[in-house]
């Protein structure tokens, strides 16, 4: 069976309403955390991924079983610590970062050995961020170059820590918090703006933890061991994954489009700001909160005459995913766009920033690249009448989606392999692309 798939025109005027897939951050804690409640917590509408099934297939390796009925999962938790840890347990993350930094803080009171494993991808990519603070909650950790594979050891004698997280990383952040939870005493963070699902859904538990804004920084104080009970939560829909589908519309010829039920958290809808920042006319409506969490319908429209942006770095960690798909934007607006410190977007599944400066190359783009700051030249008039074979520099499933948005918007013939990427985070893409008319063979 083939693992590509070739888009030869670009895609048609569109009016459609959609849905994404359920949000993957949140999928992959709401897991994790019910694993730590007590009783039996139910989660709706979870993103069936392959990070998100194999953060199921992890805390069922730990003792926590769970079940599955129509549109909702029930997880048996028994409280902190509850996990039941057989000798030599081998726990494989996949590609899933997340799922790879965020279980070890939920490992630290483990009596027996734990080995964790990934995928080649995720094997390369530095977990000393994490790796420093648990060993300073008194955790034994064994890694070559602080890479995959890591064993932990837990210890009952884990002390509180003060930290200072300088990445703006949520991993690192939810990683010392679970760690907290399995704490005694209080552990305080100061950590640099970044996704904030797992402070939000511990309030929503009720949960001792404490957030305030101290000298440019989020001060998170959490009380260590306090049980909480099982929850319900029905997961919202994701804002990177709707990345794809508003920069579909906005480039298209007179197009518009619904996305339903979004989770438009403020750590999260950078891309939303830097695109009107650009001339685009995005808006949010129908606005809730549910659990804490702010979740909207998104409005976008086509639009021909996008501006150039000198990008604030202080959007950097709220767009951090998005940055490939906002530089197709940038690829045609007027003027010079300038991006700064983007550093972090080589820590992602690939060398984002190395590959996005190839690929924008490649379509035919000057960029001028200066180590983590880019400046893109863009060109409104940009339509695309080569042919393009997208391999060997994929496997990431977000530069999988930019190609295929980048053929449907901007022309030319396209292959485009590791199809089966899309299973990261985002299995319907093709599909839903299919429903508003595209032609993809």
């Amino acid at each position: 069976m083939t693992n590509h798939i070739s888009i030869r025109q670009k895609i048609n005027n569109f009016s459609k309403k959609i849905k994404v897939s359920s949000d993957k951050s949140i999928s992959i804690r709401s897991i994790l955390l019910a694993s730590q409640a007590v009783g039996i917590s139910k989660i709706s509408n979870l993103l069936e991924s392959e990070d998100v099934l194999n953060s199921l297939k992890t805390i069922k390796k730990l003792g926590i079983n769970f079940t599955k009925h129509k549109n909702i999962y029930s997880i048996h938790g028994f409280g902190l610590n509850g996990f039941s840890i057989k000798k030599k347990t081998v726990l494989n993350a996949g590609n899933s970062g997340t799922l790879a930094r965020l279980i070890l803080g939920l490992l630290v009171r483990s009596k027996s050995k734990v080995k964790l494993i990934g995928d080649k991808s995720l094997s390369k990519r530095d977990f000393s961020r994490v790796i420093k603070p648990l060993e300073l909650f008194g955790v034994k950790i064994e890694s070559k170059n602080n890479k995959l594979p890591i064993k932990i050891l837990g210890t009952d004698f884990l002390r509180p820590i003060k930290y200072k997280e300088n990445i703006g990383s949520a991993q690192v952040k939810t990683c010392i918090i679970f760690s907290a939870l399995n704490t005694p005493g209080i552990t305080e963070i100061y950590s640099k703006n970044s996704r904030n699902h797992t402070e939000l859904m511990l309030k929503y538990l009720n949960y001792p933890i404490k957030v305030t804004k101290k000298f440019g920084y989020q001060k998170i104080s959490i009380q260590g061991l306090r049980q909480f009970k099982c929850f319900k939560y029905n997961v919202p829909g994701d804002i990177s994954s709707a990345s794809f589908f508003i920069v579909l519309t906005l480039l298209s010829e007179n197009s518009k489009m619904v996305i339903e039920k979004v989770n438009v958290n403020e750590s999260r809808i950078g891309i939303i700001s830097i695109l009107n920042k650009m001339g685009a006319n995005i808006k949010l409506k129908n606005k809730k909160i549910y659990n804490g969490e702010k979740i909207a319908d998104i409005y976008i429209k086509s639009k021909n005459n996008l501006n150039s942006i000198n990008c604030p770095s202080k959007l950097n960690s709220s767009a951090i995913d998005e940055f490939l798909i906002i530089f197709l934007v940038a690829a045609k607006a007027k003027g010079i766009s300038k991006f700064r410190d983007l550093g972090e977007m080589n820590k992602k599944e690939s060398k984002r920033l190395d590959l996005a400066v190839k690929f924008l190359r490649l379509i035919g783009i000057k960029v001028e690249r200066f180590k983590n700051n880019i400046n893109i030249h863009g060109k409104p008039d940009l339509t695309l009448s080569k042919s393009f074979e997208m391999k060997n520099f994929l496997k990431d499933h977000r530069i999988f989606f930019l190609s295929c948005i980048t053929a449907l918007t901007l022309g030319g013939k396209w292959k485009i392999y590791d199809k089966d990427s899309i299973n990261t985070s985002f299995p319907e893409f093709l599909k839903i692309l299919r429903k508003i008319g595209a032609k993809i063979n």
